[in-house]
Protein backbone atom coordinates (compact mmCIF):
# COMPACT_ATOMS: atom_id res chain seq x y z
CA UNK A 1 0.00 0.00 0.00
CA UNK A 2 1.54 3.60 -1.19
CA UNK A 3 2.25 5.77 1.86
CA UNK A 4 -0.51 8.22 0.64
CA UNK A 5 -3.06 5.39 0.52
CA UNK A 6 -2.31 4.50 4.30
CA UNK A 7 -3.90 5.69 7.30
CA UNK A 8 -1.03 5.90 10.02
CA UNK A 9 -1.61 6.29 14.15
CA UNK A 10 1.59 7.78 16.08
CA UNK A 11 1.08 6.89 19.80
CA UNK A 12 2.96 9.95 21.80
CA UNK A 13 2.54 11.88 18.19
CA UNK A 14 2.46 15.68 19.82
CA UNK A 15 6.22 15.94 20.96
CA UNK A 16 9.94 14.91 20.26
CA UNK A 17 10.49 11.85 17.71
CA UNK A 18 6.70 11.70 17.55
CA UNK A 19 5.69 15.10 16.17
CA UNK A 20 8.59 14.72 13.91
CA UNK A 21 6.92 10.86 12.72
CA UNK A 22 3.88 12.79 12.52
CA UNK A 23 5.46 15.45 10.32
CA UNK A 24 6.93 13.08 8.00
CA UNK A 25 4.20 10.91 7.17
CA UNK A 26 1.92 14.07 6.71
CA UNK A 27 4.85 14.96 3.94
CA UNK A 28 3.89 11.94 2.33
CA UNK A 29 0.54 12.12 2.05
CA UNK A 30 -0.72 10.05 4.72
CA UNK A 31 -3.82 10.48 6.65
CA UNK A 32 -2.49 10.70 10.30
CA UNK A 33 -3.62 10.19 13.56
CA UNK A 34 -1.93 12.46 16.52
CA UNK A 35 -2.58 10.62 19.40
CA UNK A 36 -1.89 12.55 23.06
CA UNK A 37 -2.58 11.85 26.27
CA UNK A 38 -1.93 14.74 28.08
CA UNK A 39 -0.31 17.06 25.25
CA UNK A 40 -3.93 18.46 24.53
CA UNK A 41 -2.60 22.18 23.18
CA UNK A 42 0.61 20.83 21.40
CA UNK A 43 -1.50 17.72 19.51
CA UNK A 44 -4.15 20.55 18.31
CA UNK A 45 -1.84 22.91 17.26
CA UNK A 46 0.10 20.24 15.23
CA UNK A 47 -3.49 18.91 13.42
CA UNK A 48 -3.76 22.41 12.79
CA UNK A 49 -0.41 22.75 11.49
CA UNK A 50 -1.02 19.79 8.98
CA UNK A 51 -5.27 20.55 8.42
CA UNK A 52 -7.55 17.72 7.25
CA UNK A 53 -5.56 15.03 6.52
CA UNK A 54 -4.84 15.27 10.64
CA UNK A 55 -6.73 14.06 12.91
CA UNK A 56 -5.63 14.72 17.30
CA UNK A 57 -6.91 11.97 19.39
CA UNK A 58 -6.69 11.71 23.37
CA UNK A 59 -6.17 7.99 24.70
CA UNK A 60 -4.02 6.96 26.98
CA UNK A 61 -2.51 3.29 25.32
CA UNK A 62 -1.88 1.11 28.37
CA UNK A 63 -5.88 1.44 28.11
CA UNK A 64 -7.80 -1.01 25.89
CA UNK A 65 -11.03 0.58 25.42
CA UNK A 66 -9.94 3.98 25.40
CA UNK A 67 -7.37 3.00 22.49
CA UNK A 68 -10.24 0.41 20.93
CA UNK A 69 -12.23 3.86 20.92
CA UNK A 70 -9.09 5.92 19.05
CA UNK A 71 -9.25 3.89 16.25
CA UNK A 72 -13.07 3.63 15.87
CA UNK A 73 -12.77 7.78 15.78
CA UNK A 74 -10.17 7.50 13.36
CA UNK A 75 -11.92 5.62 11.10
CA UNK A 76 -14.83 7.35 11.25
CA UNK A 77 -13.00 10.56 10.29
CA UNK A 78 -10.48 9.00 7.49
CA UNK A 79 -13.30 6.52 6.05
CA UNK A 80 -10.65 3.96 6.39
CA UNK A 81 -9.24 2.28 8.95
CA UNK A 82 -5.75 2.31 10.52
CA UNK A 83 -3.35 0.35 8.32
CA UNK A 84 0.04 1.44 10.27
CA UNK A 85 0.77 1.79 13.81
CA UNK A 86 3.82 3.63 15.07
CA UNK A 87 4.51 2.27 18.96
CA UNK A 88 6.20 5.31 20.22
CA UNK A 89 4.51 6.73 23.68
CA UNK A 90 7.14 7.35 26.25
CA UNK A 91 5.58 7.20 30.01
CA UNK A 92 6.66 9.10 32.85
CA UNK A 93 10.71 9.38 32.05
CA UNK A 94 13.28 11.70 31.65
CA UNK A 95 16.82 10.64 30.42
CA UNK A 96 18.45 12.39 33.73
CA UNK A 97 21.79 10.31 34.04
CA UNK A 98 22.50 12.54 37.28
CA UNK A 99 18.81 11.20 39.32
CA UNK A 100 18.14 8.03 37.59
CA UNK A 101 17.63 5.31 39.88
CA UNK A 102 20.33 3.01 40.40
CA UNK A 103 20.23 -1.21 40.86
CA UNK A 104 19.90 -0.45 44.72
CA UNK A 105 17.17 1.93 44.49
CA UNK A 106 15.06 0.98 41.36
CA UNK A 107 12.08 -1.02 42.09
CA UNK A 108 9.48 -3.21 40.13
CA UNK A 109 7.00 -0.20 40.43
CA UNK A 110 9.58 1.67 38.46
CA UNK A 111 9.98 -1.38 36.08
CA UNK A 112 6.07 -2.02 35.39
CA UNK A 113 5.21 1.55 34.57
CA UNK A 114 7.81 1.58 31.64
CA UNK A 115 6.73 -2.03 30.49
CA UNK A 116 2.94 -1.29 31.01
CA UNK A 117 3.57 1.88 28.86
CA UNK A 118 5.79 -0.26 26.01
CA UNK A 119 4.68 -3.37 25.93
CA UNK A 120 1.45 -3.00 27.01
CA UNK A 121 0.41 0.01 25.08
CA UNK A 122 2.13 -1.95 21.78
CA UNK A 123 0.05 -4.78 22.82
CA UNK A 124 -3.36 -3.06 23.07
CA UNK A 125 -2.50 -0.69 19.68
CA UNK A 126 -1.94 -4.10 17.77
CA UNK A 127 -5.24 -5.39 18.47
CA UNK A 128 -7.06 -2.56 18.16
CA UNK A 129 -5.94 -2.33 14.39
CA UNK A 130 -5.72 -6.29 13.70
CA UNK A 131 -9.12 -7.33 12.40
CA UNK A 132 -9.19 -4.32 9.98
CA UNK A 133 -5.39 -5.40 8.81
CA UNK A 134 -6.52 -8.52 8.37
CA UNK A 135 -9.60 -7.72 6.47
CA UNK A 136 -7.43 -5.31 4.14
CA UNK A 137 -4.10 -7.72 3.83
CA UNK A 138 -2.38 -4.73 4.71
CA UNK A 139 -0.75 -3.55 8.07
CA UNK A 140 2.58 -2.18 9.33
CA UNK A 141 3.53 -2.39 13.24
CA UNK A 142 6.61 -0.08 14.11
CA UNK A 143 7.62 0.41 17.24
CA UNK A 144 10.26 2.84 18.74
CA UNK A 145 13.38 1.45 20.31
CA UNK A 146 16.34 2.33 21.61
CA UNK A 147 20.27 1.42 21.16
CA UNK A 148 20.67 1.12 25.23
CA UNK A 149 20.02 -2.22 25.10
CA UNK A 150 22.84 -3.07 23.18
CA UNK A 151 25.06 -0.49 23.89
CA UNK A 152 23.74 0.75 27.65
CA UNK A 153 26.68 3.25 27.96
CA UNK A 154 24.37 4.55 30.86
CA UNK A 155 22.41 2.01 32.92
CA UNK A 156 18.44 3.24 32.94
CA UNK A 157 17.27 -0.17 33.89
CA UNK A 158 13.30 0.52 33.76
CA UNK A 159 13.68 2.03 29.89
CA UNK A 160 16.02 -0.18 28.48
CA UNK A 161 14.82 -3.13 29.91
CA UNK A 162 11.11 -2.77 28.78
CA UNK A 163 12.28 -1.87 25.12
CA UNK A 164 14.56 -5.21 24.96
CA UNK A 165 10.48 -6.82 25.72
CA UNK A 166 9.61 -4.72 22.80
CA UNK A 167 11.89 -6.10 20.39
CA UNK A 168 10.38 -9.40 21.85
CA UNK A 169 6.80 -8.82 21.02
CA UNK A 170 7.74 -7.29 17.80
CA UNK A 171 9.49 -10.10 17.18
CA UNK A 172 6.32 -12.56 17.51
CA UNK A 173 3.81 -10.81 16.28
CA UNK A 174 6.19 -10.78 13.24
CA UNK A 175 5.93 -14.01 12.91
CA UNK A 176 2.91 -14.52 13.54
CA UNK A 177 1.25 -12.02 11.38
CA UNK A 178 3.15 -11.77 8.52
CA UNK A 179 0.43 -14.82 6.20
CA UNK A 180 -2.06 -11.70 6.85
CA UNK A 181 0.70 -9.24 5.15
CA UNK A 182 1.06 -7.42 8.34
CA UNK A 183 4.73 -6.88 8.97
CA UNK A 184 6.25 -5.44 12.40
CA UNK A 185 9.58 -3.94 12.97
CA UNK A 186 11.58 -1.73 15.06
CA UNK A 187 13.53 1.18 14.98
CA UNK A 188 15.96 1.94 17.57
CA UNK A 189 17.90 6.05 18.06
CA UNK A 190 20.14 7.01 20.14
CA UNK A 191 19.98 9.66 22.73
CA UNK A 192 18.04 12.14 20.16
CA UNK A 193 18.71 15.99 20.53
CA UNK A 194 16.36 17.36 21.76
CA UNK A 195 13.22 16.22 23.14
CA UNK A 196 11.60 16.60 26.28
CA UNK A 197 12.76 13.20 27.60
CA UNK A 198 16.20 14.25 26.65
CA UNK A 199 16.11 17.91 28.33
CA UNK A 200 17.62 16.64 31.35
CA UNK A 201 20.83 15.48 29.55
CA UNK A 202 23.85 17.40 29.66
CA UNK A 203 26.13 19.40 27.18
CA UNK A 204 29.05 17.09 28.56
CA UNK A 205 27.05 13.85 27.70
CA UNK A 206 25.76 15.22 24.40
CA UNK A 207 29.72 15.70 23.65
CA UNK A 208 30.62 12.25 24.65
CA UNK A 209 28.30 10.99 22.02
CA UNK A 210 29.10 13.35 19.33
CA UNK A 211 32.81 12.47 19.65
CA UNK A 212 32.41 8.59 19.71
CA UNK A 213 29.72 7.98 16.63
CA UNK A 214 31.41 7.61 13.52
CA UNK A 215 29.08 10.98 12.04
CA UNK A 216 30.19 12.57 14.66
CA UNK A 217 26.84 13.75 15.12
CA UNK A 218 23.92 13.29 17.59
CA UNK A 219 20.99 11.80 15.84
CA UNK A 220 18.01 14.16 15.46
CA UNK A 221 14.35 13.27 15.92
CA UNK A 222 13.69 14.02 11.71
CA UNK A 223 16.34 11.75 10.95
CA UNK A 224 14.89 8.71 12.97
CA UNK A 225 11.24 9.71 11.56
CA UNK A 226 12.67 9.12 8.07
CA UNK A 227 13.55 5.59 9.26
CA UNK A 228 10.19 4.93 10.45
CA UNK A 229 8.56 5.98 7.24
CA UNK A 230 11.00 3.38 5.50
CA UNK A 231 9.06 0.38 7.25
CA UNK A 232 6.13 2.00 6.48
CA UNK A 233 6.72 2.08 2.70
CA UNK A 234 6.90 -0.31 -0.10
CA UNK A 235 10.30 -0.65 -0.58
CA UNK A 236 10.36 -2.23 2.87
CA UNK A 237 7.43 -4.85 2.00
CA UNK A 238 10.02 -7.92 2.42
CA UNK A 239 11.17 -7.02 5.74
CA UNK A 240 9.95 -7.49 8.77
CA UNK A 241 11.00 -8.50 12.73
CA UNK A 242 13.81 -6.50 12.27
CA UNK A 243 15.34 -3.90 14.56
CA UNK A 244 17.33 -0.97 12.80
CA UNK A 245 19.40 1.20 14.56
CA UNK A 246 19.54 4.58 13.59
CA UNK A 247 22.09 6.04 15.87
CA UNK A 248 24.92 7.76 13.70
CA UNK A 249 26.96 4.19 13.49
CA UNK A 250 27.09 4.17 17.71
CA UNK A 251 25.94 0.66 17.71
CA UNK A 252 26.75 -1.47 14.66
CA UNK A 253 24.87 -4.75 14.41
Amino acid sequence: MKLQEQVVLVTGGSRGLGKETVAAFAREGARVVINYFNSEEKACELQREIGERAIAVRADVRDAKQVQDMFAEAKDRFGSPVTTIINNALVNFQFDPVSKKNAETISWDDYNLQLEGAVRGALNTTQAGLQDMKEVGFGRIISVGTNLFQNPVVPYHDYTTSKAALLGFTRNMANELGQYGITANMVSGGLLRVTDASAATSKEVFEIIESSTPLKKVTDPAEVADAIVFFASPWARAVTGQNLVVDGGLVMN
